[in-house]
């Protein structure tokens, strides 16, 4: 994601319950479970609940960790603004029960053509909440409003630029929005022409920055628009009320004009802002909550609660390597030293005792149980392990490494937060490094939030704990980071060839699935083996206490972070 959005949600995890980021599905640890938890790195998958009828009444408790800053799907940027978006709003495809993208607005499959550039849409019979039909135009309209520079939106040129055709163009100012690649052929059909292939393109159409918009609504309501829930229209499962664009609390009901309707169970969820996981948990044991998320020191004590569900997410944590700062190269330029500091630190016993809430020991970039094959494939079974914890491996890389450098001992910084578990993880660092990689010194600045912004947009820091998770369901989404000169780099790193296996990935193998993975694999093989310009840590995983009766839940490992379309409520009463 953008670094904005996912550096500050990821500072938040570390201070924050993450009440309903990336919720677990219909789970319950007390069934058995189809993997076990263990060293060997695989991720808990908790079972689904038992089937129920749903009860009479279907309303949910419910508690989020911020407040809502947006739901215009032009402006949203955050992790609740596309959670709430997801839920009151639909756009041509959707994450399913099994997070495969599915028809959604459109009736159908999309037609393909040959080479991959355009995409025709047939749109279902659907309407907004107030009745009138969704057409195709409203989706050129939003599209267009996305990408204009005048709209100021964070997310369409992010998405569209070298994907939509003309996106690019039309963010710098320099061709008008009607130009760009999308036209309503008619009423009920869409046409998208692209850059290039995309193939992870109708995935793409689940995300929020592209859902339509009623253009008479957004102009009738003008700077007033999506600033309350009366100035909104929507078109997915349920509309929002009482969400007067600046408070703590805001409802959700089901939406009767929603093309579906009849598959939605739930009626009402009345959700709050709750930032202490202590006070979520009081009021989850209180029965005024029906889901708490657990963090921090809470953590290991509920982790083996019977109503606890442990949940996997996609999000992987690393080490940046600066490896010039202010102008000159710094020791984190020479190779060696970066393998041993990479090699040093032992993850498993972090992921189990120190964060202690799901979380996986990491030796990828791109996540477990996230990208797969034309065959089904996991890539992490297709590019393997990397940059595994060796002490002995990397005392001699570090010797080795100090001997290049012609010194005796380093003095390095690692970059954190400054939340309590943010300040444990660096302690654990500090620990395991200088145990391990003799005359290093390990000094720990751990800044706010802001001030962390600042000294990465800067590249001033040594080594930062850093962290990414994804729009959309392809490895791109991670190994697209750390091209030469990439926005997000942000630490002097580049390789030709690593750079050429990226670009082959987006132009001549486009359109051959198992070439491009093959040249994913190879890149993040030299991203890390032969590179180390990063060091995986870990997979993020959550910790949720979740009544019985609360049902159908689905987490996706992309875009908005949960669904309440399937959702309901089973033996309460």
């Amino acid at each position: 994601m953008k670094n904005t959005k996912w550096l500050l949600l990821m500072a938040m995890t570390l201070v924050l319950s993450i009440f309903l980021a990336a919720c677990g599905g219909s789970d319950d640890k007390k069934e058995d479970t189809t993997k076990e938890d263990g060293k060997d790195g695989n991720a808990t998958e908790t079972p689904k609940k038992e089937d129920g009828e749903p009860d009479a009444e279907q309303i949910l408790n419910l508690a989020e960790s911020a407040a809502i800053p947006s739901v215009d799907s032009a402006i949203v940027e955050d992790a609740v603004g596309f959670n709430v978006l997801n839920n009151v709003n639909e756009g041509l495809y959707r994450l399913d029960e099994e997070n495969a993208a599915i028809p959604a607005m459109a009736s159908e499959e999309a037609t393909e053509s040959d080479d991959g550039l355009t995409y025709t849409f047939k749109l279902r019979d659907a309407k907004w909440s107030d009745g009138s039909p969704v057409t195709a135009e409203d989706f050129v309209f939003a599209w267009q409003r996305a990408i204009d520079p005048a709209t100021g939106s964070p997310y369409g040129p992010f998405m569209m630029s070298g994907t939509v055709k003309n996106a690019t163009a039309i963010s710098e100012g320099k061709m008008d929005k009607k130009e760009l690649g999308i036209v309503a052929k008619d009423e009920k059909t869409l046409e998208v022409t692209l850059e290039r292939p995309v193939p992870y393109f109708l995935s793409l159409m689940s995300f929020g920055t592209f859902y339509p918009q009623k253009e008479a609504f957004v102009t009738e309501k003008g700077d007033a628009y999506a600033t309350n829930s009366d100035s909104l229209l929507y078109n997915g499962p349920f509309t929002l009320t009482d969400w007067d664009g600046t408070g703590g609390s805001w409802v959700y009901k089901k939406n009767d004009e929603y093309w579906d309707a009849e598959n939605v169970k739930l009626t009402q969820i009345n959700v709050n802002v709750v930032q202490d996981s202590a006070t979520a948990v009081k009021l989850y044991k209180d029965g005024k909550l029906d889901r708490a998320g657990v963090s921090g020191d809470l953590a290991m004590q509920y982790s083996t609660d019977e109503e606890a569900v442990l949940q996997p997410e996609t999000s992987v944590f690393y080490f940046k390597f600066n490896q010039e700062k202010g102008g000159k190269e710094t020791p984190l330029a020479n190779e060696n030293i970066r393998k041993a500091i990479a090699k040093s630190f032992q993850k498993e016993d972090l992921a189990d005792v120190v964060l202690a809430n799901g979380s996986l020991p990491a030796n990828f970039l791109v996540p477990k149980d996230f990208a797969y094959d034309e065959d089904g494939k996991d890539f992490r079974d297709i590019s393997g392990d990397h940059l595994e914890y060796d002490a002995e491996e990397a005392k001699d890389l570090w010797a080795t490494g100090l001997k290049e450098l012609g010194v005796d001992s380093l003095e390095l910084e690692i970059l954190g937060g400054d939340t309590d578990l943010s300040k444990k993880m660096d302690e654990y660092f500090q620990s395991q490094l200088e145990t391990n990689l003799e005359g290093l010194t390990i000094k720990l600045k751990e800044v706010p939030f802001a001030v962390r912004l600042e000294l990465d947009g800067n590249q001033d820091y040594d080594i930062q704990v850093s962290g990414w998770g994804p729009d959309f369901q392809d490895p791109i989404s991670f190994l697209d980071l750390f091209v030469t000169d990439g926005t997000n780099n942000l630490m002097s790193y580049s390789n030709k060839e690593y750079d050429q296996l990226i670009a082959d990935s987006k132009g001549d193998l486009a359109l051959k699935p198992a070439e491009r993975y093959e040249a994913f694999a190879k890149a993040e093989k030299i991203l890390l083996d032969e590179d180390a310009a990063i060091a995986p840590i870990y997979q993020r995983g959550l910790i949720f206490l979740e009544k019985p009766y609360f049902k159908g839940l689905v987490s996706h490992p992309f875009g908005a972070d949960y669904s309440f379309k399937w959702a309901y409520i089973s033996g309460k009463e």
